[in-house]
């Protein structure tokens, strides 16, 4: 069986709630075993016989059918979500600066995101520290804290165009669904 990680993209925030008890009995109703959720933002890890694709693409079923709302997610291998943590240029521990992880299940789309970025000439340049791409479906990058919200790239991944294939985590968060794996 292979380790995923599911992250939900939108879940309690904007009006929609999921306790991470229901999201489990959710997932657990699929043909996975192990189910672990972390947090309240919507991260889970899991064992399946099911490729990545076919995971999203139940999952995301699942939470339409249970929760009623338009479900997105981004399903890693375990190997991936240790390779994003481990490459990550930034501390997680900075006091003035939070590191975030912005993952992609469309790397074209990661492409369409940067693209616009340096279109508007807000989003830095990988050589300043802004951001940096970890590989095709990951981009890292840093904000003081208290401006999370004002950064430019939270902005852009806040587009419609965006929703359905990204979905941001603080670094933290990455290191913990990592150590959930066990």
């Amino acid at each position: 069986m292979a380790e995923f990680a599911v992250f939900l993209r939108g879940v309690n925030v904007g009006g929609i709630t999921i306790r991470m008890a229901e999201l489990r009995d959710a997932l657990s109703a699929l043909p996975v075993s192990g189910v672990k959720t972390l947090l309240a933002s919507g991260n889970a890890v899991l064992s399946t016989d099911l490729d990545g694709a076919t995971l999203k693409e139940r999952i995301e079923e699942t939470l339409r059918a249970a929760f009623g709302y338009d479900a997105w997610v981004i399903v890693l291998a375990r190997q991936d979500v240790e390779a994003l943590v481990r490459s990550c240029p930034y501390p997680s521990d900075d006091p003035d600066v939070h590191a975030y992880v912005t993952l992609s299940s469309d790397p074209a789309a990661l492409d369409r995101l940067v693209a616009l970025l340096d279109a508007e000439g807000s989003g830095g340049a990988a050589e300043d520290g802004t951001h940096v791409r970890l590989g095709p479906v990951a981009l890292a990058w840093r904000c003081p804290k208290g401006s999370t919200l004002d950064a430019p790239l939270s902005k852009a991944t806040a587009k419609p165009v965006f929703k359905a294939t990204t979905t941001t985590r603080n670094l933290r968060t990455l290191q913990k669904v990592e150590a959930a794996f066990g």
